[in-house]
């Protein structure tokens, strides 16, 4: 029960279906979410290249004392914030015990304003280890479950690392549901080496099978960065030992996920995210239309206004960092202008919802008639829509969205 005394903790209950996306672009500028990050996995995935570390005993207690004080510090510089989303993320959360979540939880929703329904998502691998603590979580207040399940095909499971099948994956959104979640997602990943287009479209056929309120779907990308974070199989790619699907054939597969998903009554809301009405992201609509966000944990990035952080990559620097009474930062700088108006140009590009290109040029002080040229462009070769002001890219234009993007930077 929530004490009277204590307005800023919150029960944390299921939330109810929220507003499409539509109608929350106004409110971009007074978005809010915390994100929370457990770096910690039991082996590490080949192609992952997220702050994450594989433990054979994880130091849960520890951990969860030092995000508190985390927590504890930057919360006193914010001022009173409404809280729209919480996402726990990883590393593999679904081994941090549901008190220790409980905790965290309780804490935020002391130290900031907790929006009426707050939607709280934690992150979970199929499995019966994390299943058994399905139950646990809800009873915590997590009423978001994102479950990676990435593939149902062996083989693709196999060159992606991961511990689980397709059975499991198929057993971890029952036991969601039979533990009280009525907000389920399904995370998956495609153009994976040796992957065929048939494949992709079992995985979406069974995905949409199983009735979850959201879906997301991700090219399996390795680059540069990938390699400076000493990601496995970008070496492997970058050596020749493994070959990634052609691009026109990784194009062919979003098509395919997209046409399966949409004929299943899934709105396309974002390039690579698919849900039932009401039931998109709302942590990550936070990032998409321009919103602030608190980020606490090991690798952890946070947006405040112009001001970006990012926590230390390394648990032991983090904790160690924490517990001398520091910020754990790695970095922190200042964004200027031009890089907000790229970032939200190319996040907000991505939402079929689109933007206001106009009114972002004039947000942030840059010259649209130099624009003008491609807009029409793009409008004339079906790649996008005008529609209220706002510029929509279309299913074309959402296949080369990185590069409508970058021309119009």
């Amino acid at each position: 029960m929530r004490d009277p005394a204590r307005p800023g903790d919150r029960a944390l209950v299921s939330s109810p279906p929220v507003a499409p996306i539509d109608s929350l672009t106004a409110l971009s500028a007074a978005r809010f979410a915390v994100y929370v990050h457990f770096p910690y996995c039991l082996s590490k995935c080949p192609y992952c290249d997220f702050a994450s570390t594989a433990a054979k005993q994880v130091p849960e207690a520890r951990y969860t004392k030092a995000v508190l004080r985390e927590l504890a510090v930057r919360g006193s510089e914010l001022g009173p914030r409404e809280v729209q989303a919480i996402f726990i993320g990883g590393g593999t959360p679904s081994l941090w015990n549901p008190v220790h979540v409980r905790e965290v939880l309780q804490a935020i929703g002391a130290q900031l304003q907790l929006a009426e329904g707050c939607e709280v998502t934690l992150e979970a691998n199929p499995g019966a280890a994390d299943e058994a603590r399905f139950s646990g979580y809800r009873a915590a207040g997590v009423n978001r479950l994102s479950i990676g399940v990435q593939s149902f095909q062996p083989a693709t499971l196999t060159k992606l690392g991961r511990g689980h099948d397709g059975a499991q994956a198929r057993r971890a959104v029952a036991v969601a549901r039979e533990a009280g979640f009525t907000n389920v997602s399904m995370d998956f990943i495609y153009g994976v080496q040796g992957q065929t287009v048939d494949e992709v479209r079992r995985d979406a056929e069974e995905a949409v099978s199983l009735g979850t309120e959201h879906l997301s779907a991700y090219a399996l990308t390795l680059d540069s960065e990938s390699l400076a974070e000493d990601v496995p199989l970008a070496k492997q790619l970058a050596r020749g030992e493994v070959q990634l699907p052609a691009d026109d054939v990784v194009v062919e597969m979003q098509r395919t996920v997209r046409d399966v998903y949409r004929q299943a009554g899934l709105e396309r809301y974002e390039v690579s995210n698919y849900s039932k009405r009401g039931y998109h992201s709302r942590h990550n609509a936070t990032y998409w239309t321009g919103g602030d966000w608190l980020a606490l944990g090991v690798g952890a990035t946070g947006s405040l206004s112009e001001r970006r952080y990012s926590n230390q990559r390394s648990a032991e620097k983090y904790l160690v960092d924490v517990e001398a009474g520091r910020l754990p930062e790695n970095s922190r700088e200042t964004l200027t202008s031009l890089e907000r108006f790229e970032e939200r140009v190319a996040m907000g590009l991505r939402l079929t919802s689109g933007l206001d290109l106009e009114a972002t040029c004039r947000q942030f002080v840059q010259p649209y008639e130099p624009r003008r040229p491609l807009v029409e462009r793009m409008l004339l070769e079906g790649l996008a829509v005008m529609d209220a002001g706002r510029l929509k890219l279309t299913d074309a234009g959402m296949d080369v969205h990185s590069a409508i993007s970058a021309r119009l930077m």
